[in-house]
């Protein structure tokens, strides 16, 4: 019975209860969220405000040949959602296109 074990879900966006404020810090996040079967959706936020999303989200739609959209959130601002595991990518391209730097991205998940 100690196979049961392995069926708990885990959801890795869940607090630990420390906090429930966003980090001023200026840190870039980058999750990835399981929707369903191998499904996935990348999340972006924290990009500073000067930048243009949508101009964004058109980049990476053509770069990573993928389908996204920007999505305004009460709390987080507005968060780019693409679809698939786009978390390594995304990275290289805010990298490389020098928008932040690399240890200014945090990236969540599995």
């Amino acid at each position: 019975m100690s196979n049961l074990q392995n069926l708990r879900t885990y959801d890795p966006f869940a607090d630990i209860g420390e906090t429930d404020t966003i980090e001023p810090q200026g840190y870039i996040h980058i999750r990835i969220q399981q929707r369903n079967g191998r499904k996935t959706i990348t999340s972006l936020q924290g990009l500073p405000e000067q930048l243009d999303q949508k101009r964004i989200l058109k980049a990476f739609k053509k770069d990573f040949a993928c389908n996204g959209t920007v999505v305004e959130d009460e709390e987080l601002g507005e968060v780019i959602q693409l679809q698939g595991d786009q978390r390594l990518k995304i990275r290289n391209f805010l990298v490389e296109n020098s928008i932040v730097k690399k240890d200014m991205i945090k990236i969540h998940g599995f």
